[in-house]
């Protein structure tokens, strides 16, 4: 079974992350999947603009689907908060035929057209969905079984739960400890995994965000997690990038490697770490590499 999607990095995986854009074209071609990069798609707003200028937002957004439309293609992404500002254009899109005919007139500039109902999924969600847990298991060469690795969320893939399709798969809120038992580590669940990082406020309220981030460190630090996987590049600049801000805020001795969903994924199917830029990471993933067995034969 061949995969092929519309591919959105987002800017982040282009810009301040480029490890989670590398790692993922990378575990994309291990698996078999084709990804067809939108290289000229925009920001989704992150929210931020959608504050500012919704029309402008949305306008950007449903450009996007009308490429991967255009494509006849899915469209999938890589990061938790562009899945959730999708999520909210197209519900809006599709509740508001007046208003999608009034984006559809500006994006008829250049002759693009978005019709509702475009299939939107972030990469956790293809692994889950569209190749399967018993299709990766059987792709596992480097079992990360003696890794402890605590998942964490971001906001945006979960909330709000129903135009994030929890309705038809309920269980999208327990993908990522699916995907770390699958791949042969030991899920480690505490209460922060599914609260928010903290880099909303970042710029705003700095002191708050640091201690949001180094509390939930701390705790899955405490519970015997080895490392935190993310499917949100702007969770994992919080946790990562700020975390000896927050270690300095919060007077927590922590020291936790933060991994992007497919670096974790490319380790399991026997990928360098350093072909995984595993060597680009704020913390140091030196610990956790340690505790990986060398990939099994063929």
């Amino acid at each position: 079974m061949s995969l092929k999607y519309a591919f959105w990095p987002g800017c982040v995986s282009k810009g301040a992350a480029p490890e989670l854009y590398q790692s993922t074209n990378v575990v994309a071609r291990a698996l078999g999947i084709e990804l067809v990069e939108l290289d000229q798609a925009a920001c989704t707003g992150s929210g931020v603009l959608q504050e500012q200028a919704p029309e402008l937002g949305d306008a950007l957004n449903a450009r996007t689907f009308a490429m991967a439309q255009q494509l006849g293609l899915p469209l999938m992404n890589i990061c938790s908060t562009c899945q959730g500002i999708e999520s909210m254009v197209q519900d809006k899109l599709a509740k508001n035929p007046d208003y999608a005919a009034k984006i559809n007139d500006i994006l008829a500039e250049e002759g693009l057209h978005y019709e509702p109902g475009l299939e939107i999924k972030n990469f956790l969600w293809v692994l889950v969905e569209d190749y399967g847990l018993d299709r990766l298991k059987a792709q596992v060469k480097r079992p990360l079984s003696g890794a402890r690795i605590g998942p964490f969320y971001g906001c945006y893939i979960l909330r709000p739960s129903e135009i994030l399709g929890m309705g038809e798969h309920p269980e999208r809120n327990k993908y990522l400890e699916m995907v770390i038992e699958a791949v042969g580590a030991t899920p480690v669940e505490y209460e922060g995994q599914k609260k928010c990082c903290g880099f909303p406020i970042l710029t705003i309220n700095r002191e708050n965000s640091l201690k949001q981030a180094g509390n939930h460190i701390h705790e899955a630090q405490e519970l015997g997690a080895d490392a935190l996987v993310s499917p949100c590049p702007l969770c994992h600049l919080n946790l990562d990038a700020q975390q000896p801000a927050a270690r300095a805020t919060t007077h927590y001795d922590i020291e936790m490697p933060i991994i992007h969903l497919p670096q974790m994924i490319g380790l399991a199917l026997g990928i360098e770490p350093k072909e995984l830029r595993m060597d680009r990471h704020v913390v140091s993933t030196k610990k956790l590499l340690q505790k990986l067995q060398p990939p099994v034969p063929a």
